[in-house]
């Protein structure tokens, strides 16, 4: 009181009024080249993150005519001013990773390890959760649901039932450490075939975690050093994609984790505030992985153009991509979970070869017209898909590096899908290298 009169305390104005987190995440079934879209943001990056999955994601960068392949490494680490983290939510096989590493520094990126850091929250993943990733698909017979076999799925389970190990488990008491694991790999004695030799898997780690010590930080007081700065900016590299989301993908064909926006948060520590941009990647045809349902997928000639042509074999696996027509009602239902600030589509090029593309526009279930991607297999297996055909435009426009130069055809396709998702196209890929990119202002 002062004076008789209440003394209101003022409101304390936030300090994160920036949003300095751009966050980049694929609009389909994954393989959409967010790599590629994450490289050329990371280029004003100070820091790029992976925030859920593991190393079976897959992107691809081409710079200057050199070629990485990346699976559980940011690839924004190809900046040689931008700090990499692999967050809490991510899970680590530390042999691949550090396989990862030596590879692309052999192909002549250095000092990554120099800008490398590691959450002391992610869950480890080891070779035994390979083998029961293996074993268990294996055993679905016809109903496979396709997994790459790297152990993720196992790795989220034991994360799950809290009997997982953390990095920050390696870094400890060794014994207590090797106490968890062995209770850990009692939980799976079980599953026929598992072969598990304890005390060389405990040797290897003994090794391993004196070769990662150097790289594990507390993530989340670390990230928001850089949020507090107010001169950073945060790039984070989405792996898979929206349609493989554990909750809102098409189950049981969906990853482990969530890969869509609110994989961010909870991947990384950070709040939702401090998100600004928040980038979908559409490829301009459809692609796929594994089995399930695939409305418009192509079984003929042009099918096997996108995959000649597109090169859709997995970076991952090796295995040929299912190809397909451009469905905007997949489209749209990503849309709606992540509310898309910006589009970049990759691959338009494909349309200077093919004569006439489709996309789908909308779906119809026994006579009725189904508003937005359904949650059964079974449902989607039954869709019929009405289409919207459209003309190609049969011109080399791997050299446009301007929105006006493309044809008319290819900006009428561009304004499509603009126009379904009512979310501008910010950007537009017809090549491989980090300067095949349209900016359209």
């Amino acid at each position: 009181m002062n004076g008789g009169e209440t003394v209101v305390p003022s409101k304390v104005p936030r300090t994160e009024e920036r949003r300095p987190v751009t966050v980049v995440l694929g609009t389909q079934w994954g393989d959409e080249g967010k790599g590629k879209v994450v490289d050329m943001l990371a280029t004003k990056a100070d820091v790029c993150c992976r925030c859920q999955g593991g190393n079976n994601a897959a992107h691809s960068v081409h710079v200057d005519g050199a070629e990485y392949a990346f699976h559980l490494l940011p690839s924004g680490i190809v900046n040689p001013d931008c700090v990499a983290v692999i967050g809490n939510g991510v899970v680590v096989h530390l042999p691949q990773m550090f396989h990862e590493l030596e590879t692309n520094e052999k192909n002549g990126l250095c000092d990554m390890k120099d800008r490398l850091v590691i959450s002391d929250r992610c869950h480890i993943v080891f070779d035994f959760h390979q083998q029961v990733d293996g074993l268990r698909e294996s055993g679905r017979g016809q109903k496979s649901i396709g997994t790459t076999k790297k152990g993720i799925g196992p790795a989220y389970s034991s994360k799950a039932t809290r009997n997982g190990l953390r990095i920050c488990d390696l870094m400890g008491d060794f014994a207590h450490f090797s106490e968890k694991f062995r209770n850990l790999v009692d939980q799976y004695r079980t599953i026929p075939d598992l072969e598990v030799g304890v005390a060389a898997e405990l040797a290897k780690y003994k090794e391993l975690r004196e070769r990662v010590r150097p790289l594990v930080r507390e993530t989340v007081s670390y990230l928001h050093k850089f949020l507090e700065a107010g001169d950073k900016m945060i790039l984070v590299e989405g792996a898979q994609s929206t349609i493989l989301d554990i909750d809102f993908g098409l189950y049981p064909y969906v990853t482990s984790s969530n890969c869509s926006i609110g994989g961010v948060c909870t991947g990384l520590g950070i709040p939702p505030h401090v998100i600004g941009d928040v980038v979908g990647v559409v490829k301009a045809y459809l692609t796929r992985v594994g089995a399930g349902g695939f409305p418009t997928e192509l079984d003929d000639e042009m099918g096997k153009l996108l995959l000649d042509r597109g090169h859709e074999y997995g970076v991952t696996t090796g295995r040929p991509r299912r190809c397909g027509w451009l469905d905007l009602i997949m489209l749209s239902y990503s849309n709606m979970i992540n509310g898309f600030t910006g589009l970049a589509v990759t691959k338009l090029d494909i349309g200077d070869i093919a004569q006439l593309v489709k996309v789908g526009v909308a779906y119809h279930l026994d006579g009725e017209k189904v508003e937005t991607f359904p949650a059964s297999d079974d449902d989607l297996k039954r869709l019929e898909v009405e289409y919207l055909t459209l003309p190609c435009w049969k011109t080399n426009t791997e050299d446009v590096r301007k929105w006006e130069d493309l044809p008319k055809n290819a900006q009428r396709y561009i304004e499509v899908i603009r126009d379904k998702l009512r979310v501008p196209v910010r950007w537009i890929g017809v090549g491989k290298d980090r300067n095949s990119m349209i900016e359209i202002p």
